[in-house]
């Protein structure tokens, strides 16, 4: 018998996962992808792949990966990816090459339990307490029982409950070596089977907050690893910008005045004033926020500096800060946690201060508010360099993959987003047969995007496409705007499920969506990608617009002013391929596997009435195209 030892063989006719999976395809696309793979892990090589829904990327690489014998780190981009790599994927290769490759799951601070602010909300007698008792009387009985301290592990207490943050840590409240619990912290034990695994698993900001705090030359979380896998590589340019920058948060704030008053709780510095002080610096910092404005927003820090009285409300909140600083400076002898909130505002005093300077051009000062807060930001003009320095010239291989990573072919913009001009590229076609499967409809009398009555002109096809299809549609808009509206339009006028975004967790209304069989879903956001739903709970994916980001984005403004002074056009280097990526993963909600039928239906005429809708063609899969609603409704009635 011959002994398979490449991962394209391990794959095809004659491997181990022909006889483990019920409906295992073979796949060349996905043997040529994990051959290359291979070979870039073999030569310490950069590889960007792009492999196309149904490939199977996630075998393609985690094959090779385990056949290299290598320490290896795979970067997903969300938890419920990691879970699925490690309690799914990574247990059947390793069963199917019998590998003794020993496996680490290692999620970020806030997802396990801290023992220390614990115990601190259990004793806190200040009478703060924004969360029902009962949750954290639920998180204190589980904190008995748990090996792993994961908070996955508990149900009845929300997602959203402030009690979350007052059990976790974060990289600037943990007190470090310095903590009683230091021994048996779940955070530690998470972070030593890490470092002893073979194969590391984690999501993309963990791995990118890791690089960050290097740079800053504080301890490593993760190990140092041969090579480093990004699955779902397409989220990395956005995550290593939010990573790679600097910034204050009133959130940020708010939580050192909580952790001082419990700090003095139990360490007790006896200086006098010491609630006055906290209490004044909370007002400060929601004076500050009142004087942005009451609605949410963001910005470039001109027009933050340009709102009547802002200014004396960021100075005011400086002097208290530095006040508070001061206050902590003499309290910080006093024990542990309270020299721990003493960096953390030398810290923040340090930032405000960097960020009233106008003298670093790489950097961009912007802010932006939500419901609850504000944040100032100072942000790369570009991570090119620094993301190439510190992720990809370490002597490893790193190989960067998603369906959804060229424009119209090419990975030029990728590669320059991260400074990768130098790595190989690679790009490997699904299974799916697009023109028998699918059909992309046009509609030939929608308004133009711009118009008022565009949402409403979207909504009254939908109706009509629900209709013809008995429900199974989903409706992605490309802003919050949109979809409310077009979710107060249909309230009330189906004769079938309507589920709209915002109504539960994400993960909930899509298994509700997909046990329903007939429903209709509203998504924006992160409900553009990540969405699997196979079979015939979904016939139709509609989108409104194109999905260009917003033109008074202050880091797209300011990244396009210096794309400008280049002599480019930054709409063709910035905004259209960035909108090419995000439709590529919006259309691929559409057919996921070799059975799957559906409609595309894109209501933006640009695509015909623009030289640049060239691009967004060129780019999606090969459907066939259509003007006429009457093919649209006989394909349906035959899906």
């Amino acid at each position: 018998m011959t002994i398979l030892t490449d991962a394209s063989s391990l794959l095809g006719t004659d491997g181990p996962f022909t006889r483990l999976l019920d409906n295992y395809r073979i796949r060349e696309s996905q043997q040529q992808m994990a051959s290359r793979i291979e070979q870039a892990m073999a030569n310490k090589e950069i590889l960007i792949a792009e492999s196309g829904t149904g490939t199977g990327k996630t075998l393609a690489y985690l094959v090779p990966a385990l056949l290299s014998g290598k320490k290896v780190l795979v970067s997903t981009g969300t938890r419920h990816l990691q879970d699925q790599l490690y309690k799914q994927d990574l247990p059947l290769v390793r069963r199917a090459l019998e590998v003794p490759a020993s496996m680490a799951l290692l999620k970020g601070r806030s997802n396990y339990l801290c023992r220390l602010r614990l115990e601190q909300a259990e004793h806190d007698q200040s009478g703060y307490r924004p969360y029902p008792h009962v949750d954290l009387a639920v998180i204190s009985k589980w904190s008995l029982t748990t090996l792993h301290g994961d908070v996955a592990e508990v149900s009845g207490v929300p997602e959203q409950s402030r009690v979350w943050s007052d059990v976790t840590s974060t990289v600037d409240n943990c007190i470090g070596t310095k903590c009683g619990h230091y021994d048996d912290c779940f955070v530690n034990t998470a972070r030593k089977d890490a470092m002893e695994a073979d194969i590391v698993v984690v999501n993309h900001h963990l791995f990118l907050a890791d690089v960050a705090l290097k740079e800053e030359g504080f301890g490593q979380l993760l190990p140092k690893v041969d090579v480093v896998i990004f699955d779902e590589a397409h989220q990395v340019p956005d995550t290593a910008s939010m990573y790679f920058s600097t910034g204050v948060s009133q959130r940020q704030i708010l939580d050192i005045c909580r952790d001082a008053q419990l700090a003095e709780i139990t360490e007790k510095s006896g200086i006098a004033g010491f609630e006055q002080r906290v209490n004044e610096l909370e007002k400060q910092a929601k004076e500050c926020r009142l004087a942005i404005g009451t609605s949410i927003s963001k910005g470039s820090w001109s027009q933050l500096e340009s709102l009547s009285g802002f200014s004396d409300s960021l100075e005011s909140l400086k002097q208290g800060l530095q006040q508070m600083l001061e206050l902590l400076k003499s309290a910080a002898a006093a024990g542990d946690q309270l020299e721990n909130c003493y960096e953390r505002t030398q810290v923040l005093v340090d930032r405000l201060a960097a960020l009233g300077q106008d003298s670093n051009e790489e950097a961009i000062r912007w802010y932006e508010t939500s419901k609850t807060g504000f944040r100032f930001h100072s942000t790369p003009l570009s991570i090119a360099d620094k993301f190439r320095e510190l992720v990809c010239e370490q002597d490893r291989s790193v190989i960067f993959t998603s369906a959804t990573l060229a424009v119209s072919g090419s990975f030029n913009h990728y590669q320059q987003q991260l400074g990768l001009e130098a790595a190989s590229t690679g790009i490997w076609p699904g299974p799916f047969n697009y023109a028998e499967q699918s059909l992309f409809y046009l509609p030939e009398d929608m308004p133009d995007p711009g118009d008022a009555d565009h949402t409403g002109s979207v909504v009254e096809l939908a109706e009509k496409l629900i209709k013809i299809s008995r429900g199974r549609v989903f409706m992605l808009f490309t802003s919050y705007r949109a979809l409310n509206a077009a979710a107060s339009m249909l309230e009330g006028r189906l004769d079938y499920p309507l589920m709209v975004q915002g109504e539960a967790p994400r993960h909930e209304l899509l298994e509700r969506f997909r046990n329903a069989g007939d429903a209709v879903l509203l998504g924006t956001g992160s409900f553009w990608e990540g969405v699997d739903v196979k079979g015939d709970a979904l016939s139709v994916v509609m989108i409104d617009k194109f999905p260009f980001a917003a033109p008074d984005d202050p880091v797209l403004q300011a990244r396009s002013k210096a794309v400008r002074s280049m002599g480019l056009n930054p709409f063709m280097t910035l905004q259209l391929p960035q909108a090419v990526v995000a439709l590529r993963q919006g259309a691929g909600r559409l057919i996921r596997s070799v059975d799957d039928k559906g409609v595309f239906i894109l209501c933006d005429n640009r695509l015909v009435s623009k030289s640049y809708g060239k691009i967004f063609t060129r780019s999606l899969p090969a459907m066939k195209r259509t003007r006429d609603f009457s093919e649209v409704s006989a394909f349906l009635e035959r899906a």
